[in-house]
């Protein structure tokens, strides 16, 4: 009986194995066609903007043994809050160069290119491991926070999901405090749109077949990628189209959203501000409130009129709200 018992066990796990690596075979990446490209993100003003006293990159050695590269703006003080400002999916700390520097003297304001992304990382769009960005930001804080002084992470898009992320995982005590900049908090959840209102193509075949591979603890092949990024070539090709990250392998993707189950992530934020534009193209602005506050009151929420995804970023309003939460 155990022998039957043991052989149906071994063929069902056969079969889920071959299962899983047929749907992972039978999805490819893509190439973006003119149109679509023209359907994503609005990139105009990022390609056009220029970035002004821009401070040197930095290594700040972490407890983890790795170098991570960061800008720092203003100087450490005890007294003043340390904002570390964590970049969305496919760009890197640049992208806060100018409200990081709007916002540098009443913070000491950190804004670290995550790992597997900037000017140079070791593997562009992969990790080591899901949750490795987790323990990175983890590692910051230990490097940087002075006794006693307030930290606040604030995430855009992806960072922002990563920042929920954070909050529920065994980190999220180092936190007092998120900003919110229209959050990714999950493919599935009501805030967003259909492949980020145009910015991400999914390989939905290739992630349920990574996923079961995973259920029975197969991780060999989560390097490979599971999205693709529509960044316009003029954004991809021009001055800063080199710190652009155009897929992430499935550990990364994983890594960098919150949790299948995303409101228990939610659940164990902080006091937190969220801030979205009218305008996003890749989320629904209006859905926040109603589905965070189910599971948290915690939170206080903005819509910024006329603002876009990305501009959103760089808006007065941004900017003010922000400071509203340095103790």
């Amino acid at each position: 009986m155990l022998m039957k018992i043991m052989t149906f066990t071994a063929v069902s796990l056969v079969i889920t194995a071959l299962i899983a690596l047929g749907l992972i075979v039978s999805d490819r990446p893509k190439r973006f066609t003119q149109s679509e490209e023209s359907n994503g993100l609005s990139f105009e003003s990022t390609v056009a903007r220029g970035f002004d006293n821009v401070p040197e990159q930095v290594g700040i050695a972490t407890e983890n043994g790795w170098d991570m590269p960061v800008r720092r703006y203003g100087t450490q003080d005890a007294t003043k809050p340390l904002l570390i400002m964590v970049h969305g999916s496919g760009w890197g700390g640049l992208q806060f160069n100018n409200i990081a520097n709007s916002l540098s003297s009443d913070a000491y304001v950190i804004a670290p290119d995550l790992r597997g992304h900037g000017e140079s990382p070791e593997r562009r769009g992969d990790v080591d491991y899901i949750g490795q960005m987790e323990d990175d930001l983890a590692a910051l804080i230990k490097a940087e926070a002075l006794p006693d002084q307030q930290v606040i992470l604030a995430g855009h898009s992806s960072g922002g999901g990563l920042v929920v992320r954070f909050a529920g995982g065994e980190h999220g005590a180092l936190m007092d405090h998120a900003v919110l900049l229209a959050p990714f908090l999950k493919h599935n959840a009501p805030t967003t749109r259909t492949n980020s209102g145009g910015w991400a193509h999914a390989m939905t075949r290739r992630i349920i077949g990574l996923s079961m591979l995973n259920t029975f603890g197969i991780t060999a092949l989560n390097h490979l990628e599971i999205i693709q990024f529509n960044m316009p070539k003029a954004a991809r090709e021009g001055k800063y189209g080199h710190l652009a990250t155009l897929a992430y392998s499935y550990r990364l993707n994983t890594g960098f959203a919150p949790r299948m189950d995303y409101l228990t992530d939610i659940a164990a934020l902080p006091k937190f501000t969220l801030i979205a534009g009218s305008e996003d193209e890749a989320f629904f602005a209006d859905k926040y409130e109603e589905l965070m506050s189910a599971v948290t009151d915690k939170g206080s929420y903005h819509i910024i009129d006329g603002e876009s995804h990305l501009s959103v970023v760089d808006a007065a309003a941004t900017e003010g709200l922000i400071k509203e939460t340095f103790k």
